[in-house]
């Protein structure tokens, strides 16, 4: 049998420089909740963000470039940017 993912609507933020600063509402308070946590946006680490995301699978690491997903359930994943281009396009508000 083959499926088709049914059309859904997602939140997503690109993990980046300065994507503290820019960053939507639900994204604060995962990480004010620690349910992801930023590193390598410091003086001392070249500006090579990483963010630790806790998942349904368990913490998994986003890199740079990489895409945050909140789910329909509000459940948060890393997206790596070819299967986020090759999945998802933007939607008007």
């Amino acid at each position: 049998m083959k499926f088709r993912k049914k059309p859904v609507v997602i939140d997503a933020v690109r993990i980046e420089k300065g994507m503290t600063q820019t960053a939507p509402d639900w994204l604060i308070q995962a990480i004010n909740g620690k349910a992801v946590v930023l590193t390598g946006l410091g003086q001392f680490t070249r500006d090579i963000p990483i963010a630790h995301i806790e998942t349904l699978e368990g913490t998994m690491l986003g890199n740079g470039g990489d895409w945050i997903i909140r789910g329909i359930k509000g459940e948060l994943y890393p997206c790596k940017p070819d299967i986020f281009d090759a999945t998802y396009e933007p939607v008007e508000e």
